[in-house]
């Protein structure tokens, strides 16, 4: 083998391997608004994110509850949800009629779910500096575990 070829097969290996890296945590997710949600998003501070899906019976009241985590936390944080395996059509439905105030990007097969160890819905993730320091179920009153995992200086208002 020459040189040159074991250096652009050692180019590509090298490449593959980067990709393999980066699609650890199953990112990026497109979002129902367009953009992508992107591991680069979750490392900058912190990110509330939960994981849904509208044929959940326990997802039902997804709206008004992240509605009110985005309301108590979006100062300290960034809340983003993301919905489980349902097509764009299904998902834009339900989040008209629901109202949902946060950005919602699209887990189309589950890999992100997956990878983050999401095993009920509606879940719970928490990144902060793009570490995850939660996962887990939303709970009914989730700001207890949010002020422990966040600090308790949650201030209203604040971007989403």
């Amino acid at each position: 083998m020459t040189a040159r070829r074991l250096a652009a097969v050692l180019a590509v290996a090298v490449a593959f391997c980067a990709a393999a890296r980066a699609d650890e945590t199953g990112l990026p997710l497109p979002g129902l608004g367009g953009g992508e949600l992107r591991r680069a998003d979750l490392e900058q501070g912190s990110t509330i994110l939960v994981v849904w899906a509208s044929w959940s019976p326990k997802c039902r009241d997804i709206a008004e509850r992240v509605n009110a985590l985005s309301q108590r936390w979006g100062g300290r944080a960034r809340v983003v949800t993301v919905n489980f395996q349902e097509d764009r059509q299904a998902v834009e439905a339900f989040v008209g009629q629901r109202g949902l105030g946060a950005p919602v990007y699209l887990d189309r097969d589950g890999t992100f779910a997956k990878r983050n160890a999401v095993t009920t819905l509606p879940g719970l993730l928490v990144f902060d500096g793009g570490r995850a320091v939660y996962s887990g179920k939303l709970p009914d009153d989730p700001e207890r575990l949010l002020a422990e995992i966040l600090g308790g200086g949650a201030q209203p208002g604040g971007r989403h």
